[in-house]
């Protein structure tokens, strides 16, 4: 099998792990790398995607401030959500096969993630459409947004570990008000870290992708330093 490079990168601000995205999506189109997938977690940060409103945000700056986060705009599909430690973010860069296109890859995704809930004995589904995503239930355990760049993608998944639940309060996550998120710890009744989902998001990743999972330090990837800030996204007070 072609391998799928797999990078922990510890925790990162939202803008850099951008930059990283879209410098590995021109190296992939150029053939230099292999796929590969970097899995991280993110500071506090509330992203709004192609198709979101600025209205789903419905807390003003003062309380943003107060928890440590920001709004930004980001290219990749979906509406709102949240981000924060104690949340597995996986940004798959993968070169697509042009004659199936994007969805049969976020049905692999997706169905890694069931199979990485199924190893703790919990039954989830993958759902299209508005619900986009990995449900338990009737809550949202993972929410996926990608974006497709010269035939590679990029964005990818948030899967809820130990997440702080209660931040999806402050927006109207992926414009679905009545519904809400759970966690792995939520579920579990029993905390479950980052850490401890890290080997299986890389194992069922591989095994749905139909790769040969190879572990790739960060450092060795030369990666871009932060580029210049971008404009934050405007909160309206409230």
């Amino acid at each position: 099998m072609e391998p799928l490079w797999t990078v922990r990168a510890g925790l990162v601000p939202y803008r850099q792990a951008w930059a990283w995205q879209r410098a590995l999506v021109e190296r992939r189109a150029a053939g230099d790398i292999p796929d590969t997938v970097l899995l991280l977690e993110h500071p506090h940060v509330y992203t709004i995607g192609k198709r979101g409103a600025e209205a789903d945000v419905l807390v003003g700056e003062e309380w943003l401030a107060a928890q440590g986060a920001e709004v930004v705009h980001s290219d990749r599909g979906g509406l709102v959500t949240y981000h924060g430690p104690g949340q597995l973010v996986g940004y798959p860069i993968t070169l697509l096969d042009p004659a199936r296109g994007v969805w049969p890859f976020i049905q692999r995704v997706k169905l890694a993630l069931c199979d990485l809930a199924a190893s703790f004995d919990l039954r989830a589904r993958g759902e299209r459409g508005l619900k986009t995503g990995v449900w338990v239930g009737d809550a949202k355990l993972a929410a996926i947004g990608m974006r497709v760049s010269r035939g590679v993608t990029s964005h990818g998944f948030a899967l809820n570990c130990a997440t702080d639940l209660a931040k999806f309060n402050a927006i109207v996550p992926c414009g679905m008000p009545d519904k809400t998120a759970c966690s792995l710890t939520s579920l579990l009744g029993r905390e479950v870290t980052v850490a401890e989902v890290l080997p299986l998001a890389e194992r069922h990743l591989a095994e749905r992708l139909e790769r040969d999972p190879v572990a790739i330090d960060l450092a060795a990837l030369a990666l871009p330093e932060r580029e210049p800030e971008q404009e934050a996204a405007p909160v309206p007070a409230r």
